[in-house]
């Protein structure tokens, strides 16, 4: 039975902080989602004596190790071969996955090297695991411990090819064997506008801990609150949405997305529906919120475009904004930025623009304006909305949270809620 699991990393560029362990974070989430306990997440070079301690601590520690990389074709890649050792397994050459090899490079013109054979080696005991995408296989091997059975996971470490090995084949088997019929229905609300301590303390009491599993995960700028309800399929779905019911009643102010969409994913749908245009006119964000925007298929039903005015003499010269505006109240300055949006209003003839201006540092910064003032507008035939905010951090979070601020008012706007005086930063 499969309860508790160890994530194994392996290769000198992750020790070296060369490249990012992604896999590690996404296989810890897949696994919170299905109800396995990660005991730990060890990182090891390609040293032989390090791999073995490695392989030994976490086959001790768990019913299941899923191990990323070291299974490529090259002397560095030592996973196999250090199973092998450890178990006291022969090694055996599984001919389907060198055809397959070879027809991956016949594909592209090539001949496959020779050395891409050891990919094809596996120890005795182990099951293969396919590969479509690339030309390392996976494999999965029981190993008997002292006191429990300790389920091997072999996968590589190209995120690509890891990932629907994953989802495809090792979640469904791990189902099978975690001993029970029970499943985990989750669902994930997107917040923007709290903290993560406000949110905590938003939502105390409202789920019993014999109910639900209730987490929160700050990833800069939004914070995002996971509801997981273990149960028998059918009544699990129904558990859940009467959860979700009672979370969107307490804090659905703050809630702008159910899922994994992104806030500017929101606003494509939202504009898209009510067929509203949009023009945008920044400085300080520097077409920031436009990229956003342009990111998303579709934005091209809504989006009228983006003035990046970064100058005073193009803030007057593009979106018509007072010389005497600027002498009396400086670029900074919630009266330059109502005029930004009403100039890109009517520039692009579109029926709502949103403006930005402010001092994202880490130079700049004035009594007056310190490092962080940022002033937003929101111009539309029926809602003109402004506010100056003092955020914190370096330039780039500045920036990033004030595009998140914009598109958060566009949000509300599309929806019909308060802007400008919103509870943003609250608690």
């Amino acid at each position: 039975m499969i309860e508790r699991a160890v994530i194994l990393s392996t290769g000198d560029e992750i020790t070296t902080g060369k490249v990012l362990d992604s896999n590690a974070n996404y296989l810890a989430d897949k696994l919170n989602e299905i109800g396995v306990d990660l005991v730990a997440v060890i990182t090891v070079g390609d040293v032989h004596e390090r791999l073995e301690w490695a392989w030994r601590t976490a086959m001790d520690m768990a019913d299941v190790v899923l191990s990323t990389g070291g299974i490529g074709p090259t002397a560095d890649d030592l996973t196999t071969e250090t199973i092998a050792r450890l178990t006291g397994k022969k090694l055996w050459r599984h001919e389907p996955s060198v055809e397959h090899m070879r027809r991956l490079f016949e594909s592209v013109g090539r001949v496959m090297p020779e050395n891409n054979i050891k990919q094809a080696l596996f120890p005795e005991t182990a099951e293969v695991i396919p590969n479509p995408l690339g030309t390392a296989p996976g494999f999965r091997m029981p190993v008997l411990m002292k006191d429990h059975t300790a389920h091997l996971v072999v996968m590589p470490g190209v995120p690509r090819e890891m990932k629907p090995m994953f989802e495809n084949e090792v979640i469904p088997w791990i189902r099978q064997n975690r001993g029970s019929d029970k499943i985990f229905a989750t669902r994930i609300f997107q917040t923007f506008g709290i903290s993560e301590s406000g949110l905590d303390q938003a939502v105390a009491g409202l789920i019993r801990p014999e109910e639900a599993k209730v987490g929160f995960r700050a990833s800069f700028p939004q914070i995002s609150m996971k509801v997981m309800v273990e149960d028998a399929p059918g009544r699990a779905e129904r558990r859940l949405e009467e959860l979700s019911e009672r979370v969107r009643a307490r804090v659905g102010e703050f809630i702008y997305a159910e899922g994994e969409r992104s806030m500017e994913e929101v606003i494509c749908e939202l504009y898209t529906e009510k067929q509203l245009k949009l023009a945008i006119a920044e400085s300080c964000t520097g077409g920031l919120i436009g990229h956003r925007i342009t990111n998303v298929a579709g934005s091209s039903n809504y989006f009228c475009g983006d003035f990046v005015t970064y100058s005073n003499e193009l803030k007057s010269g593009l979106l018509g904004v007072k010389e005497t505006t600027l002498r009396e109240f400086g670029a900074v300055s919630v009266e330059c930025v109502r005029e930004m949006a009403a100039g890109a209003r009517a520039a692009a003839n579109a029926g709502v623009a949103i403006a930005t201006s402010g001092v994202a540092g880490p130079a700049g910064g004035t009594p007056e304006h310190p490092v962080g003032t940022v002033c937003v507008a929101l111009d539309s035939e029926s809602v003109k909305a402004s506010r100056r905010f003092n955020l914190r951090g370096n330039r780039e979070w500045i920036k990033l949270l004030t595009s998140q601020v914009a598109l958060d008012w566009l949000r509300r706007y599309a929806l019909g809620m308060p802007i400008g005086e919103s509870a943003l930063f609250r608690k």
